[in-house]
């Protein structure tokens, strides 16, 4: 009998194939950010990436909560100072959230998150002990490349 955590994980995958189908224009539903999540062993950790092109790091709330990562914010359209008339519009605004189950219990209190050139790092360690279950905030801090 199959395990309810991967019933979880096929019905996620499934809703998630859903939203990369191609939207008519005029149906848009709001921006979905894609999301990369794996597990090292050296340290004993799970990283989720989360690609938030145009997204300031002010703008995203990071949560752990229940063996669930919750990701969530805005991407705000840019309002020029001229009107607009669009010959063409793809890119996807507004607010954003996003729901990962982990697969394993992770220290909350000793996650951290970075964001670079749209790509934010949630980097979270696994659990040596059962997780307490209250909600943890984790703070945004912006990173520079230095070169």
């Amino acid at each position: 009998m199959a395990n309810l955590d991967d019933i979880e994980r096929e019905f996620e995958q499934l809703f998630d194939d859903v939203w990369r189908l191609h939207r008519l224009p005029g149906r848009r539903r709001g921006f979905r950010p894609q999301v990369d999540c794996f597990r090292t062993d050296d340290p004993a950790e799970l990283t989720v990436i989360v690609e938030l092109a145009g997204v300031e790091p002010e703008d995203i709330e990071i949560f752990v909560d229940d063996r669930a990562l919750l990701i969530a914010g805005e991407r705000r359209r840019p309002h020029p100072e001229c009107r607009l008339s669009y010959y063409q519009m793809e890119i996807e605004y507004g607010p954003f959230q996003r729901r990962i189950a982990l697969a394993e219990d992770v220290d909350a209190d000793g996650a951290r998150a970075t964001y670079e050139r749209g790509l934010l790092m949630i980097t979270l360690p696994l659990a040596v002990r059962a997780p307490r279950s209250a909600r943890v905030s984790i703070q945004v801090r912006k990173r520079w490349a230095t070169r």
